[in-house]
């Protein structure tokens, strides 16, 4: 095993480690999937999760700097960054992906994360990746075109797209301050959506929505995790930013919800933060 190869394996340990993960598909990802591949030439601009003041210059153009806990800058004047591995391991795995599955990705990027997400579902299955930034998703469909051809970018806006087919999973890579109807729609049965609600400072919790299906769709949510990530286009109001904030100060960033329910059903007094045709509810889901 070359110098390489073993910081990619040791990478994977730490983040199975860190993270808890369970799936043996999410830390194999992690192992095979080329980082700097998707980060543009060498030497790079990181961040530290811990220190997200400033930036530092890896030394070289080594690609093993990458096999860290760090974020990448994307576009540093902007503070756009490729995500924390840490983050979105322990996130993956909280959705139980399987082989065959289809995954639509709302936010790329670059495209590294799209690239772990077709890794875990494999070649019979399909990643919907959506950028709205056109630059953005131009250089994500090129990383991805020889090696992961499962997976197929959209230049659209993620907050009203809607996939051809049903997906088995919805993640969303940037914050919203209320959820889209396209994406509850979207959602095969059994699908989950995956989802971080945060406030102006882009501080937050993500959500985790699963669709049942009874005599009408159901839905069981609950809390993942705190996040602080940059602000979804087209997924942000004023109005329902402020709700957000409260409820998300009244519970402590820990969304107490165990259910989304949608009309014909009207809040009560378990709701803990409506939209326009969705409410989170702190009761169990209702079939």
């Amino acid at each position: 095993m070359n110098d390489l190869a073993t910081a990619r394996a040791w990478f994977a340990e730490e983040l199975r480690h860190v993270a808890r993960l369970r799936s043996p598909a999410v830390v194999a990802a992690f192992a095979t999937v080329p980082r700097e591949h998707f980060a543009g030439p060498g030497p790079w601009p990181l961040l530290s999760p811990w220190h997200l003041s400033d930036y530092w210059i890896t030394e070289d153009a080594d690609p093993c700097h990458l096999c860290h806990d760090v974020l990448i800058a994307i576009d540093s004047t902007r503070r756009l960054n490729n995500g924390q591995p840490s983050l979105w391991a322990f996130c993956y795995d909280q959705l139980a992906l399987a082989a065959g599955q289809h995954v639509v990705h709302v936010g790329i990027g670059t495209g590294y994360y799209t690239a772990i997400l077709a890794d875990i579902v494999g070649r019979n299955g399909m990643v919907t990746a959506v950028e709205i930034d056109a630059a953005l998703a131009d250089r994500a469909r090129i990383n991805l075109a020889d090696s992961w051809p499962q997976a197929e970018v959209a230049i659209a806006d993620g907050f009203t797209f809607r996939p051809d087919r049903p997906a088995d999973a919805i993640i969303v890579n940037a914050g919203v301050t209320h959820l889209s109807l396209a994406w509850l729609d979207a959602l095969a049965e059994g699908g989950r959506l995956l989802v971080p609600l945060t406030a102006e400072d882009r501080s937050g919790a993500f959500v985790l929505i699963s669709r049942r299906q009874g005599d009408r769709p159901f839905y069981a949510a609950r809390n993942v995790c705190r996040v602080g990530i940059i602000d979804c286009v087209g997924g942000r109001d004023p109005e329902a930013r402020t709700r957000l904030a409260k409820a998300l100060r009244d519970s402590r960033f820990a969304p107490p919800v165990r259910s989304l329910r949608r009309p014909p059903g009207e809040p009560d007094d378990t709701c803990w933060l409506a939209g326009e045709g969705w409410w989170f509810s702190t009761a169990p889901p209702e079939e």
